[in-house]
C-alpha cells in the first residue's frame, strides 16, 4: 500500500502537502511520501484550510462536513480523514486493487469525475 493514504473502516485517511496561493485547484501527484495538492486560497486565518475541505469533498463525491482535517491546521503538511469517499480522483493514486479493504457497501468510482 502506498504511504499517501490508508484505509481504516469505511474512513480514508490521506497525508498531505498543500500548497497554498497556487493558479488553480488540483490534486497534483505525489510529492515524497504525501500526496501534493495545490489551491487557490491564501493561508491566511484558516482559509486554506477551509477551501482544502471544499475542494477534496468535490474530488471524492462527499459533503463538506465528510472532510475533517485531524494534524497539520498551520503548516503545509497535513492528514485528512475523508469518511466514506463516493469517488478517487486518478490523480490521488489509490489503486483499486486498495479499495476493496473500504468495507463500503458501494465501492467508490475510479476517475476523474467531479460532482458540481
Amino acid at each position: 500500500m502506498a504511504s499517501h493514504y490508508s484505509w481504516q473502516g469505511e474512513d480514508l485517511l490521506l497525508i498531505l502537502r498543500v500548497q497554498p496561493r497556487a493558479s488553480r485547484d488540483a490534486i497534483v501527484g505525489l510529492h515524497g511520501e504525501a500526496l501534493k495538492v495545490a489551491i487557490t486560497a491564501p493561508p491566511v486565518e484558516g482559509q486554506a484550510n477551509d477551501h482544502l475541505q471544499r475542494f477534496l469533498a468535490r474530488e471524492f463525491g462527499v459533503a463538506n462536513r465528510a472532510v475533517q482535517l485531524e494534524s497539520g491546521r498551520q503548516g503545509r503538511n497535513k492528514r485528512l480523514r475523508i469518511s466514506q469517499p463516493q469517488q478517487l480522483p486518478a490523480a490521488a493514486a489509490i489503486r483499486a486493487a486498495d479499495v476493496s479493504a473500504c468495507p463500503t457497501s458501494a465501492a467508490p468510482r475510479h476517475g476523474t469525475e467531479r460532482r458540481r
